[in-house]
């Protein structure tokens, strides 16, 4: 029974370790010499990404759905409420990438594409902004909810083309849109009390990428739309401002990590000459390299801890910010900056921790695992399938920074260990005949 006991536990562990690190650490290595990491196209990790993604969305969206468990989340919760229509939302605009990319992702796919639309509608999940808003949410600022309806929307009928939604899109396009022209600094209220520009600018691309789905032309709203971002409506450093009270417009916090990366993926299809200031500005200003890790901060330098986290930023690491660097891939790709794509890129492979079975581990462990558990996974999915804007000049180069050395060692440095671990026992057993070593006699026959 001893030696049964043994050579179990010796079998279970290498299993265990070609498991969680050498096949991972292999499947890195594969990325990270992906010449689409740090250039123009789909990296093979994507469409992987999204084929064993898919099924496990549509078992989630559809499960949520019929729980109703959305009228239960707590008003000001923000991964209860906002991160499961991020999921989907995330998720089809990948989807539409993917499409347009020539993949064929709707083969495969539709029965999730349609899942994610469903959640998207669904009155329950509607419930936090309802309650913020009253009755007329759909009509009455809401800005970030309804941004996100327009985005899901024109990515669904840009794949499907089955018009069911058009009517709502159309609805949301022109009343959100006429509602930002005619308010006095062209900003209006994400909540009650709370403007995000950087979330005015990602709904006006928004409303500009409804415009291929609809047939409309909203170019001269978006060209009046930049005097909400531009002169005494900048920051400081003449960067778009995180947060704004209204109807003073008056500065509640200047430009940060995940407000410019979320803004500057949409910037180049708006403005293209304010986006390429925008985007120098902010690698002036955020861009570190600390030798270990290299990326965007999430603070200005002295204005906030090192080592911290906060809801929107997650962990801020030495100053980077988890999720300023997560967007900056698709801020970086759709700006051209592939020196930029690629650094951040290689160090997000490399911690991921991808499994055989296509789950990212890491992204899956920071997600609300209750409420929106693919939330992280739908997000790099989406990241790593944005082009460069058309006109934008590309810009290559970038380094594997000590993260990804670090990541490099872990995955391979577990296996050797275990390995040399292995063989000893197995050289042990051969040297004793193999009528003592315990359980790993099997591992050492002649």
């Amino acid at each position: 029974m001893k030696r049964r006991l043994e050579a179990a536990f010796w079998i279970g562990l290498v299993a265990v370790t070609t498991y969680f690190f050498l096949l991972p650490g292999l499947s890195v290595v594969r990325d990270l010499c992906d010449p689409a990491l740090g250039r123009p196209g789909v990296p093979a990790r994507a469409f992987e990404l999204h084929r064993a993604l898919s099924p496990r969305f549509e078992r989630w969206a559809r499960q949520r759905i019929e729980s109703g468990r959305a009228a239960a989340a707590p008003l000001h919760d923000v991964p209860t409420t906002e991160w499961p229509m991020f999921t989907a939302v995330f998720y089809l605009m990948a989807t539409e990438r993917l499409q347009l990319e020539g993949l064929a992702p709707m083969q495969y796919s539709a029965s999730a594409v349609a899942a994610a639309r469903d959640l998207l509608l669904d009155p329950v999940h509607h419930t936090w902004v309802r309650t913020h808003w009253g009755d007329d949410y759909l009509h009455r600022e809401n800005f970030f909810f309804r941004s996100l309806l327009i985005a899901g929307l024109t990515s669904y009928e840009a794949l499907t083309r089955d018009g069911s939604s058009l009517p709502m899109l159309r609805d949301q396009v022109e009343t959100l849109s006429a509602a930002l022209d005619r308010s006095e600094l062209g900003l209006i209220d994400d909540y009650p009390g709370e403007c995000y520009p950087i979330d005015v600018v990602a709904g006006i691309g928004f409303i500009r990428r409804a415009d291929a789905v609809l047939g409309t032309d909203h170019s001269r709203f978006v060209a009046r739309s930049l005097r909400a971002f531009e002169g005494p409506m900048a920051d400081d450093l003449g960067l778009v401002r995180f947060r704004v009270d209204l109807p003073s417009g008056a500065e509640v916090q200047p430009a940060r990590g995940i407000g410019m990366s979320w803004a500057l993926l949409f910037a180049p299809d708006l403005w293209p000459e304010r986006a390429r200031d925008w985007y120098a500005g902010y690698e002036a200003s955020f861009w570190q390299d600390r030798g270990w890790a290299a990326g965007f901060r999430e603070f200005r330098r002295g204005s906030w801890p090192e080592w911290t986290f906060e809801v929107d930023a997650g962990p801020v690491a030495d100053g980077f910010g988890t999720s300023a660097n997560a967007f900056g891939i698709a801020a970086a790709r759709r700006n051209g900056r592939f020196d930029h794509a690629y650094t951040l890129s290689s160090q997000l492979v490399a911690t991921s921790w991808p499994l055989p079975d296509g789950t990212l581990l890491a992204p899956r462990a920071v997600s609300h695992a209750a409420d929106a558990p693919y939330l992280g996974e739908t997000a790099i999915l989406y990241f790593l399938t944005v082009p460069p804007a058309e006109g934008v000049p590309i810009v290559p180069g970038g380094k594997t920074s000590g993260l990804v050395l670090l990541a490099l060692t872990v995955y391979f440095g577990v296996t050797a260990l275990v390995a040399i671990a292995v063989g000893v026992r197995i050289a042990n057993a051969r040297r004793r005949g193999g009528h003592s070593a315990g359980g790993v006699t099997c591992l050492a026959a002649p």
